[in-house]
């Protein structure tokens, strides 16, 4: 590895930039080409396969609904009286059969209003009756047929077959059969209802994959591709391995094309065999597309690549001849010729450095100059700095004036009987005191509560007694620790909004105290509370810089700050019932109290 540096370090700056850019530049873009091209590619392969199975749910959607209605119509003839007295009447002559058919109107009915159903027909064991291809008399042929035996095995319950030569005409499709129950003869029939999948395939022909709905049997009864219809499943493309699938999502390879398959059941409503809805998509198709992209996109590459190197080759002769005669020129300088001027020939960083090695001669002479003039200046500085100190401790009024003024008039209030005056000038001067004395350093917790105590005296005062206040803190926190004046503006919002604006006025209580190493505390009254509209502008502006309770937002930005996301402010409030503002934060403070 030391040998590849120093072989690298010997290099021409020209070969180091050409190679350096060639490393950091078309190694990046081909990795990162390569998973692009792979994300991709898995990218429209899933899209793909999401779009497939949207088409199946799709699809099942709508062959629910279409099966819905010959099932319920099969419902509807299976209790029909005048369907089982012309099915189980002994007939005399064909005038009988032909009147009876002729008055029973309700498979025509049926047919003129649910375009779902192509016709009607019962199997009956009835010598008498005459075939019309919707009363047909039992035969042994029928009788043998799986179908007809397994739907009568299956009492009342429904079965799902196609049926390729039932019907007089060419057409072949899926019918439903159930066995029906005639108590006047004790007898069992047969109902066959013929669907109309023509409907369905219409449906199918709007899907883009290849997709097919086949019965239990593998027969594909409607498909968006006309020739599959009637073919098993195992006779096309795909062969067995799609026939005996069940539900779920597959990979296969059929004549050398790899395809994903989609494969579903539906189980139609009290019915005893189900229907599958196959959807096949070749995996090539869907990567056409993306493989086009990609090589648009490396040919691009190639050229920007091309003409990048083109140009930095250029760029890189041009900075190396720069530099070559740069050294030149320093090398007559590093003899001792201190009097030669570097040709400063642009603007650019190496310009800058000619200028600068030019000036550095000159500033060597000057240095010490410039050293004891800086020296000078910045004694001059200090001095008019501590001048102006001086200035404006002088024209600041000192604290303790005000404090012995407040207590003059305390104690003049106090020698002329006015106790109340003379105590609330003391809670001010207190309070006054105490405001000043804040460094912004964290307080015992117990001094919060004077400062709250003395604000709401004053209050009291100013109020006439309309204001009364709650004073609880848990003696086991007195000496946690706090941000000072994080509960007095709580306190303040509370007598100002709540209690100033109720017309007999109200009370503010304040309580604190520890749990779980947490300290509790809630201001509460029972004010003018707020309408839920202005309650929720008050929450929103918790977090707005511009709102108008700019105390509540900062009280609430300094617990977050302070004391993390969970410490942040709640507040409950309802219109002429008072406030609640709380809060909880970690329980810190001196000794072993907190």
């Amino acid at each position: 590895m030391h040998r590849y540096a120093r072989r690298f370090n010997d290099m021409k700056l020209r070969n180091k930039m050409v190679w350096s850019y060639m490393l950091v530049f078309i190694l990046p873009i081909m990795v990162i080409g390569f998973f692009v091209v792979q994300e991709f590619r898995q990218t429209a392969l899933e899209h793909a396969t999401q779009q497939s199975e949207s088409t199946v749910e799709r699809v099942a959607s709508r062959v629910h609904e279409l099966l819905s209605v010959p099932v319920l119509l099969a419902n509807q003839l299976t209790l029909d009286s005048d369907l089982a007295d012309v099915a189980t009447t002994n007939y005399q002559s064909v005038y009988q059969v032909v009147d009876a058919y002729r008055n029973y109107k309700k498979f025509k009915t049926f047919l003129d209003f649910n375009t779902e159903v192509k016709r009607f027909k019962i199997y009956v064991d009835n010598p008498t009756l005459i075939d019309n291809w919707e009363f047909t008399p039992l035969d042994e042929q029928t009788r043998a047929t799986f179908w007809y035996r397994a739907a009568i095995e299956q009492t009342g319950r429904l079965g799902w077959y196609y049926f390729k030569s039932i019907s007089r005409s060419s057409d072949s499709m899926l019918s439903l059969v159930r066995s029906v129950y005639f108590p006047e003869n004790r007898s069992v029939g047969l109902l066959q209802i013929d669907v109309n999948t023509t409907e369905l395939s219409a449906f199918l022909r709007q899907e883009e994959p290849e997709i097919a709905l086949a019965d239990e049997m593998g027969i594909v009864v409607a498909s968006n591709r006309s020739e599959m219809i009637g073919k098993g499943l195992a006779d096309l493309a795909w062969g067995e391995q799609i026939a005996g699938l069940g539900p779920g999502k597959y990979e296969l390879s059929a004549n050398g094309v790899v395809s994903k398959v989609i494969v579903e059941n539906i189980w139609p409503e009290n019915s005893y065999n189900d229907l599958k809805i196959v959807s096949v998509f070749p995996v090539e198709s869907i990567m056409k597309e993306a493989n086009r992209i990609t090589s648009v996109g490396f040919q691009i590459l190639i050229v920007v690549f091309l003409v990048a190197l083109v140009l930095i080759y250029s760029i890189c002769t041009v900075l190396t001849n720069r530099l070559l005669k740069f050294n030149k020129q320093i090398s007559k300088v590093s003899m001792g010729n201190f009097n030669t001027e570097l040709i400063v020939d642009g603007n650019d960083e190496i310009g800058q450095i000619k200028r600068q090695f030019n000036q550095m001669v000159g500033s060597i002479r000057e240095l010490m100059e410039e050293v004891q003039a800086s020296s000078e200046l910045t004694r001059n500085m200090e001095r008019k700095q501590n001048e102006i100190q001086l200035k404006m401790l002088a024209s600041q009024i000192n604290p303790h004036f005000l404090y012995n003024a407040l207590e003059s008039i305390r104690m003049k209030a106090h020698v002329k009987g006015e106790k109340e005056i003379s105590q609330t000038v003391k809670m001010l001067g207190k309070l006054m005191r105490k405001n000043l004395e804040l460094t912004g350093k964290e307080i015992h917790l117990l001094e919060e509560f004077d400062i709250i105590r003395c604000y709401l005296e004053i209050q009291k005062f100013r109020h006439e007694d309309r204001i009364s206040f709650e004073l609880y803190l848990d003696p086991a926190a007195e000496k946690a620790k706090i941000m000072p004046l994080l509960i007095q503006p709580l306190v303040e919002n509370s007598v100002v909004h709540g209690l100033e604006k109720a017309i007999g006025g109200g009370t503010v209580a304040v309580r604190a105290w520890l749990e779980d190493d947490k300290l509790n505390v809630i201001v509460e009254d029972d004010g003018i509370g707020m309408t839920e509209t202005k309650f929720e502008e008050v929450l929103r502006s918790l977090s707005d810089e511009k709102a108008e309770r700019i105390g509540l937002h900062n009280i609430q930005q300094r617990l977050l700050m302070t004391y993390g996301e969970a410490s942040g402010l709640k507040m409950e409030s309802k219109l002429n019932k008072g406030t609640r503002m709380s809060f909880i934060i970690p329980a810190e403070g001196d000794g072993s109290d907190v």
